[in-house]
């Protein structure tokens, strides 16, 4: 692994958006079979996260993929505040707690604290930091996009029940892609986006989904949208141009 990465950031980035890929679609099945809900997920999600952050420690990258206290005040940020009224998204219409068995709530809750932070190491710290040196605005796109294209394969693992929720779900993706991207490049820190997707998603096991018609569920993602744009503009405009470090060090 760490000859790959030697060799190629970018080539090393890609591989393991594959595995995670791969993986994520072979999920839900193995978890059928065990019986539980997301049980075989959260054990491939943990193994993934640690094998990354193993790999990131041991190598004095931590700081160069985030993995480290901002040196930007948090009041320069607003306080994180749009990104806790974000991840409280999944809770607006109301809570339930007979979603998932006892057990399946567990894993699942659990699974997203490792989908958070592999997800935001991986499209956010590998794919971004392997392009940035080339091109810093292809790299925030890419990654963004990338991100939010992603999670198509919630059509093919079939956590989605139509296409309006899929179309919704990659579009809100991209854009809070292109948040989480800003406050890593401009703040040098992925610690606070790791906990808001991981807040996000894991809430969501208690969300109460059954207002879901495709009409209000189009106007749900447009003020998640609308939020996320608007606290990446003031973000773009008040933050310092770069935080993070382009060297392959801690």
């Amino acid at each position: 692994m760490k000859k790959l990465y030697e060799k190629s950031e970018l080539a090393f980035a890609i591989v393991w958006i594959v595995i995670y890929s791969v993986l994520q679609s072979v999920a839900n099945p193995l978890s059928e079979k065990i019986g539980v809900e997301y049980s075989a997920s959260v054990v491939l999600c943990a193994l993934q996260a640690v094998i990354l952050f193993v790999f990131i420690w041991r190598n004095g990258l931590m700081k160069r993929y985030g993995l480290c206290k901002s040196d930007v005040p948090a009041r320069r940020f607003l306080y994180y505040i749009p990104l806790i009224i974000l991840s409280t998204g999944n809770l607006w219409r109301g809570v339930t707690v007979d979603k998932y068995s006892l057990a399946g709530t567990v894993c699942r809750v659990l699974m997203m604290v490792f989908v958070g932070f592999a997800e935001e190491l991986i499209f956010r710290g590998l794919l971004f930091k392997a392009m940035e040196k080339d091109n810093v605005k292809s790299a925030i796109i890419v990654s963004s996009a990338t991100f939010g294209i992603g999670h198509l394969v919630n059509s093919l693992n079939g956590n989605s029940a139509n296409l309006v929720s899929n179309l919704c779900q990659v579009v809100f993706a991209v854009s809070i892609g292109f948040l989480f991207v800003t406050i890593f490049y401009r703040g040098g820190s992925l610690l606070p986006c790791a906990l808001t997707h991981f807040a996000y998603n894991a809430l969501n096991t208690f969300g109460d989904e059954s207002w879901k018609t495709p009409e209000k569920l189009i106007v749900y993602c447009l003020v998640l949208i609308a939020i996320t744009v608007a606290y990446t503009f003031i973000l773009t405009r008040t933050l310092p141009k770069k935080q993070t470090s382009s060297k392959r060090s801690n």
